[in-house]
């Protein structure tokens, strides 16, 4: 039949669905067939011809013809995991249903009276399909649904290469078919790498895509607070009734990660081979963070010993989740499986990096924020990856392309989540030594970027982005200040010699965030200076030697400590520093903009009408990270039961919300606006914390000899004062080191609701063709315009 005779077909039968009031018979399969049975229709032809309006109207005004389609297609697939699908006949009816039910579902779970319906057992729906009814095969619509997307992904000659010798050999038999022999790709666990199959890879993402759209429950659901909410599709599929959780978490897994565009591009032509298989990979990246959206703040995350066995799988106590993927990706422990998975993220994130520098060498893959939230949940789920990533510098592959997206990101509102995750990301590997230590790395690879040229190294390209993100990033960035001098804050004990650039760069800030007019505009902002000093603080004191740049950029912004030293604390001066009020404490002026590296290109707005999805707010720095206190053989000692330190946290504003603004409110006089304002009392409080004495006894025992340097011999030549500075030594002059305080991340649900809101925001506006989710009624997060 011709495409055009069969698509006029559905199109009848779609029709009269809508325009039937009587509820038609389960059993009229002359009917229902003809929404699957003869047509070959694509899943773009099947959202054409089942339009919005129309499911929303058969859900309305006749719920009955709405439930038996559900019900009849998902018993065409249950009968095509069972048969095995052998015939070209089979397999199509198996992709038109699951076409179909990738169209209907997210109308099914936008109504609230119809969510529990796949949850509802069908009478005679059993678990052969043959109409026994007694209890113990009756399973609700949804399992049947999910057992049989899981069967028919590891179905032979459809959607996994066949092992039979010949033809005359039986049918493989699905139901003892051992799936772990039939692993997509080769990586971890599974050494066979199969050929490519163009067929078989499409069909996969065809169920694929209809296994993330039972997943999107998700979506209709409003942000909870206590982000508990376990989403019952995905708890189901993951769970041990799913006899190919093991076999499929790891298709997915190394099907990313195994993938290279430029792999697929050379040998063959790319445009007929790598085309199919991205949006493969992409659908599999997106099954696969689904599946880890797992709360590890509320769980007993498995911390494993490092018991090797024979598997993939560390076989170590405690079991761990519930869920399995989490499961199996927290066991993975040998060093060759890490070695493949950081290798694969980090050839594909650093992919969109190739094309500035290799123009058409490759194709350019778009699916970074989904490896982003991949890298996550590896570090967050499995400790020995995070210590196999700080082990050697392949770290520094994941750094640069996540601190090119944040460059490249920071002046499109529309890209907000991309900037969040690269700094919740950095923020968790700052609170390891070593990867401060990874840091001093020289950066040579040349990737054009909008910063200054600068020599130097990993710390220094770090320093100078967050420096452009901060001074010219848009205003929606701010409150990821905190995080970003965090993860500054963190890695300084470490760094050896900070380029000129960076200093400076460091030195503005300062300069910017200690202006009064913006230490007195919020209650929070005080905090960015006390960051910024215990960076120069930590340098000072445990990498004095190599930082002779750093030292002299301080000695010659030292007007800038005497005044904070200095702060005015009486109400006419707070008065007078609010009135002069200047739009950009952050301007660029006193900073030196250097000219921005050959061939890149400035960080853009979004184009206006770009679609956004809303996010949740992101706890504070205090809440996301818990303090630790590096003792003298290099190991953390929690804080957070121990009497705290002296420092910024002690500051008011860091305590619970309430009792800080309870505290707030005594300190400083709220003006009938509501309008925060500032109290002497409240500057002094914090004022006399301000850790100056370090900077200050450096100030005092080399500005001198400076002085002394420049008018004995006349100079005016930095190059002179900075060979004086290498050489000279402060030992038995400054304070005793101060212990090196580390804010590691830790868990929470806030941001783990963060991230489900995120994850799905991306996959919604990632899914355009077809537009599984448009113009539904997702509840989890807005749709907004730039």
């Amino acid at each position: 039949m011709g495409s055009a005779d069969s698509k006029l077909n559905f199109r009848k039968a779609v029709i009269q669905l809508t325009t039937k009031t009587q509820p038609v018979e389960a059993t009229d399969d002359a009917f229902w067939d003809q929404f699957w049975a003869d047509t070959a229709t694509s899943v773009q032809d099947v959202f054409a011809l089942v339009p919005a309006a129309e499911i929303r109207a058969v859900r309305e005004e006749s719920p009955s013809n709405l439930a038996t389609l559900c019900y009849k297609a998902v018993e065409k697939l249950v009968q095509g995991a069972e048969s095995g699908c052998h015939s070209e006949k089979e397999r199509q009816i198996v992709l038109n249903c699951s076409r179909l039910l990738t169209r209907v579902l997210p109308y099914i779970f936008e109504d609230p009276d119809w969510r529990g319906f796949f949850w509802s057992t069908v009478p005679g729906a059993g678990r052969g399909g043959q109409g026994e009814d007694d209890d113990e095969n009756a399973r609700p619509l949804a399992e049947s649904l999910l057992l049989a997307i899981a069967d028919l992904l590891f179905c032979p000659d459809f959607t996994v290469q066949s092992h039979r010798r010949s033809t005359v050999d039986s049918a493989e038999d699905i139901h003892s078919l051992d799936s772990c022999e039939y692993i997509w790709e080769a990586g971890v666990g599974f050494a066979h790498s199969p050929q490519p199959n163009y067929i078989h890879d499409m069909n996969r993402m065809e169920l694929l895509k209809l296994l993330l759209t039972c997943f999107s429950e998700a979506m209709y659901l409003p942000p909870a607070p206590d982000s508990s909410s376990i989403n019952p599709w995905v708890q189901f599929f993951c769970s041990t009734e799913n006899r190919h959780a093991l076999p499929l978490f790891t298709s997915l897994l190394n099907t990313v990660c195994a993938y290279d565009p430029v792999g697929y591009g050379i040998p063959y032509n790319h445009l007929l081979f790598s085309d199919y298989r991205e949006p493969l990979v992409e659908e599999a990246a997106q099954v696969l963070i689904v599946t880890l959206d797992h709360d590890s703040a509320t769980s007993a995350s498995p911390t494993v010993d490092g018991t090797t066995t024979g598997t993939a799988m560390d076989d170590a106590d405690p079991p761990g989740p519930e869920n399995l993927f989490v499961n199996y990706l927290s066991r993975i422990h040998r060093e060759e499986d890490f070695q493949f998975i950081l290798e694969g993220i980090a050839r594909l994130l650093s992919n969109p990096l190739l094309q500035t520098y290799l123009p058409n060498s490759t194709k350019k893959i778009q699916f970074h924020q989904e490896l982003l939230v991949l890298f996550w949940k590896l570090c967050d789920f499995n400790k020995k990856f995070l210590f196999f990533v700080l082990k050697s510098s392949d770290v520094l592959d994941i750094l640069v392309p996540i601190l090119y997206f944040l460059n490249d990101a920071r002046a499109d509102q529309s890209r907000v989540g991309l900037m969040h995750i690269g700094v919740f990301i950095l923020l968790l590997l700052s609170g390891e030594r070593n990867f401060g230590v990874r840091l001093n790395k020289p950066y040579s690879v040349r990737v054009p970027m909008d910063i200054p040229v600068f020599t130097g190294t990993h710390a220094d390209l770090l320093i100078v982005v967050f420096h452009k993100i901060i001074t010219s990033g848009h205003q929606r960035l701010q409150p990821l200040f905190d995080c970003l001098l965090t993860i500054v804050v963190n890695v300084s004990p470490y760094l050896k010699s900070l380029s000129m650039v960076a200093a400076n760069k460091l030195l503005h800030l300062l300069e910017a965030f200690s202006t009064t007019w913006f230490l007195f505009s919020a209650a929070q902002n005080h905090h960015l200076v006390f960051f910024l000093l215990e960076v120069f603080n930590n340098i000072i004191q445990y990498q004095f030697d190599g930082n002779s740049n750093l030292v002299y950029a301080i000695i010659r912004k030292r007007s800038v400590f005497h005044q904070l030293a200095n702060l005015p604390t009486d109400p006419p001066a707070i008065h007078k520093a609010l009135q002069r009020r200047r739009p950009e404490p952050l301007s660029r002026a006193g900073s030196q903009e250097g000219a921005s590296m050959e061939g890149s290109r400035p960080a853009v707005p979004a184009e206006p009408g770009t679609l956004k999805t809303s996010l949740v707010a992101t706890p504070g720095i205090d809440k996301l990270t818990e303090k630790s206190q590096v003792s003298e053989d290099g190991t953390l000692r929690s804080l957070e039961s121990a009497p705290q330190q002296s420092s910024v946290e002690d500051s008011p504003a860091t305590e619970e919300p309430s009792q800080a603004w309870r505290e707030q409110r005594r300190l400083s006089s709220a003006s009938a606006s509501g309008q925060w304002s500032p109290t002497s009392e409240w500057i002094l409080s914090w004022k006399s914390k301000l850790p100056l004495q370090t900077i200050m006894r450096l100030l005092q025992v080399l500005v001198p000899q400076v002085e002394k340097i420049c008018i004995d011999k006349g100079l005016t030549d930095e190059s002179e004062i900075l060979r004086f500075l290498q050489h000279g030594t402060l030992v038995g002059l400054l304070p005793v080191p101060h212990p090196i305080l580390i804010r590691k991340y830790q868990a929470n649900s806030g941001t783990a609701m963060w991230f489900r809101t995120y994850m799905w925001g991306v996959i919604y506006l990632r899914n355009v063709d077809p537009p599984v989710w448009y113009d539904t009624d997702v509840k989890l997060f807005e749709i907004q315009r730039v």
